[in-house]
């Protein structure tokens, strides 16, 4: 009689050299390659699906050890379990018993480290890390990232939700792009408990209804022209570059770090590359006749249109504030500015340029997407106006 199972022997196993498959029995294959190499599989069908596992090859599994392998799977499969799921299972187990090692603050640094490179400057790293340091590493820092629950997340939010909502709220999205890439990392398993909809919504009350979003104080545009007469009367470097992001309505960071290879004043244009913005995107700046009087007065001793006190250093955000407090109004700050200039765009009688046209002068990208898909162009030649009537406002020479 045939033997149905425990058909083979090492001596054939060892001499078989012709590409297939030979059956030992019972679900177990001796599977040789057209390279020539050699490893065992187990057949068997589940759920009504044919499907295979690999056991593992001849020069680390020998023929009694394979045997032994099968039988394991034969008694899994005995059970009504797919054997290729357990053994997955197995290894998930496994590896979580490794994460219980893997704290929170380690996965935030791995996190961190992994996306330092695609954030635009090291202030939003320091910001992460500043946050999580402050509030979510006394609770659960030192914890290991797989026992992370609900619980523990509204612990860390709870405190600070109510008076410090904006901050929370980044927190939250934070803890969950961690969470995240933890689950991803296989440190943890299942639905994040940091996530928003569906569930911590159930938690905390709604951020939208807790209180406004505080927006960067800003000037009056019916007082800006007195404000350019006494600004104008101040002497320095700092002083300049205010009167600079004034007449540009563009943010602090990006005339701080202007370059002279950037600025083009015989065509009165200053392109600020995408690196620098803050969408991402090439942004041509026209100059008014005032921003060019500006630069034309400024000397070229370095790379930078207006550098720092040491030679090769920017100027600091702080001595633009500076400029406004020795002026005494630290009401106000220099990246309000920029809401003045849109509030004169909606407020002035004096102008009369379209919204677009504006908003392009902020560098904001249109809201509506069917509008922005029929304006890809920078309006270039109207924002050149529209900056010049600006300059104009400011100096005084036109009325609001």
């Amino acid at each position: 009689m045939a033997r149905t199972v425990e058909k083979l022997s090492a001596l054939a196993v060892n001499k078989t050299t012709k590409p297939g498959y030979y059956g030992d029995g019972a679900g177990l294959y001796l599977q040789v390659s057209k390279s020539g190499t050699k490893s065992w599989i187990f057949r068997f069908t589940f759920a009504a699906r044919q499907r295979e596992m690999g056991l593992g090859p001849l020069h680390t599994v020998g023929l009694a050890d394979a045997r032994v392998k099968a039988r394991e799977c034969r008694t899994i499969l005995l059970a009504g379990k797919d054997p290729l799921e357990a053994r997955s299972a197995t290894k998930l187990a496994e590896a979580l018993d490794r994460a219980k090692m893997i704290t929170f603050d380690q996965c935030a640094s791995a996190y961190i480290a992994a996306h330092r490179g695609s954030w635009k400057n090291a202030k939003h790293a320091s910001q992460w890390e500043n946050t999580l340091e402050t509030y979510a590493g006394p609770i659960i820092g030192a914890m290991p990232v797989a026992s992370v629950d609900t619980a523990l997340v509204v612990k860390v939010l709870n405190p600070i939700w109510q008076e410090k909502t904006e901050t929370a709220t980044r927190l939250r999205g934070r803890i969950e792009s961690i969470l995240d890439w933890a689950t991803v990392s296989k440190y943890r398993v299942g639905e994040n408990p940091a996530r928003w909809r569906g569930h911590l919504e159930n938690l905390l009350a709604d951020p939208n209804k807790l209180g406004r979003v505080e927006h960067h104080p800003a000037l009056p545009w019916q007082e800006l022209v007195e404000f350019m007469v006494k600004l104008r009367s101040r002497e320095g470097v700092a002083a300049r570059a205010v009167d600079f992001a004034i007449l540009t309505a563009c943010r602090s960071g990006e005339v701080r770090g202007a370059t002279w290879a950037e600025i083009d004043i015989e065509g009165a244009l200053w392109t600020i590359p995408s690196e620098r913005m803050k969408a991402g995107r090439e942004h041509r700046v026209p100059l008014s006749s005032s921003a060019v009087d500006i630069l034309m007065r400024m000397p070229q001793v370095d790379d930078l249109v207006f550098p720092g006190r040491r030679q090769g250093t920017a100027l600091s955000d702080m001595s633009l504030t500076a400029v406004l407090r020795r002026m005494s109004r630290p009401d106000i700050t220099v990246h309000g500015f920029r809401s003045t200039f849109r509030d004169w765009c909606a407020e002035s009688v004096a102008n009369s340029f379209p919204r677009e046209v504006c908003e392009h002068a902020l560098a904001h990208s249109l809201p509506d997407k069917v509008e922005a898909a029929y304006r890809r162009g920078d309006l270039l030649v109207k924002r050149t106006m529209l900056m010049q009537t600006w300059a104009d406002f400011c100096a005084g020479k036109i009325t609001g």
